[in-house]
């Protein structure tokens, strides 16, 4: 089987951040323009804290981040945030200082854990995901396939290699997650050992696979980049 490439996933939800790369944003430390799906939203609480913004839905200036503990670890020891942030006084508008904590990344990325494993949940109670490697396959051989699949990065390589098998003799176009741990999976399904899991197509499915892609550039493997880190595509 061709190794699966990276993927950047297109959300279908207008009103959500899950709409993925139709927008695009600067990156206040390289200055590269990006998609939203590569990066993070933060902005200054009424106190000038830094504050993570995993749904990209609070009040405020946006100040985008690439999604990686060390872009953000970068704009807080350079002061990035309070730059980018720093306006010209005019019309009685004045200035408020910014701070941003060494802390920053770490609670960026438990916010992108936080929104996956509410999604996790929101799916499972709604009949749109299935557990188990019997149940995945099922789900991949039938009429409705799934958007994604799900795989603990803890887990058996022999398991995913023969559901990556099943995807792509079947010619399917399905997201491979794997950036959450058995045990994080676990607990977002209320179970233990959670090692295989597939999302049906729908707007869950699309925010998972967005919001694994930024939760990728904190969770490299093995000094991997990004685009080899835990979201990819099996194609034919």
């Amino acid at each position: 089987m061709r190794a699966p490439t990276a993927r950047r996933a297109r959300g279908q939800d207008s009103s959500d951040v899950s709409r993925a790369d139709a927008r695009e944003r600067r990156d206040i430390v390289s200055g590269t323009v990006m998609p939203e799906n590569r990066l993070m939203r933060f902005v200054a609480d009424p106190d000038g804290h830094v504050v993570p913004d995993a749904a990209a839905k609070l009040p405020g200036r946006g100040l985008w981040v690439e999604a990686s503990k060390a872009a953000i670890d970068k704009a807080v020891e350079k002061k990035l945030f309070s730059r980018a942030a720093r306006r010209p006084a005019s019309g009685g508008e004045q200035n408020i200082k910014v701070t941003a904590t060494a802390d920053l990344a770490d609670r960026a990325e438990k916010a992108l854990l936080a929104r996956m494993i509410g999604d996790l949940g929101l799916a499972r109670r709604s009949g749109a995901l299935v557990l188990g490697f019997d149940n995945v396959l099922r789900e991949l051989e039938g009429p409705k396939p799934p958007k994604a699949l799900i795989e603990a990065f803890d887990g058996s390589a022999d398991g995913k290699r023969k559901l990556y098998a099943a995807a792509h003799r079947l010619e399917l176009n399905c997201a491979v997650i794997e950036c959450l741990t058995s045990a994080e999976l676990g607990l977002a399904l209320g179970r233990e050992n959670v090692i295989h899991a597939a999302v049906q197509p729908g707007g869950l499915a699309e925010r998972l696979i967005f919001d694994a892609e930024r939760l990728a550039g904190f969770r490299p493997r093995n000094g991997s980049t990004r685009a080899q880190a835990s979201v990819k595509e099996i194609k034919s």
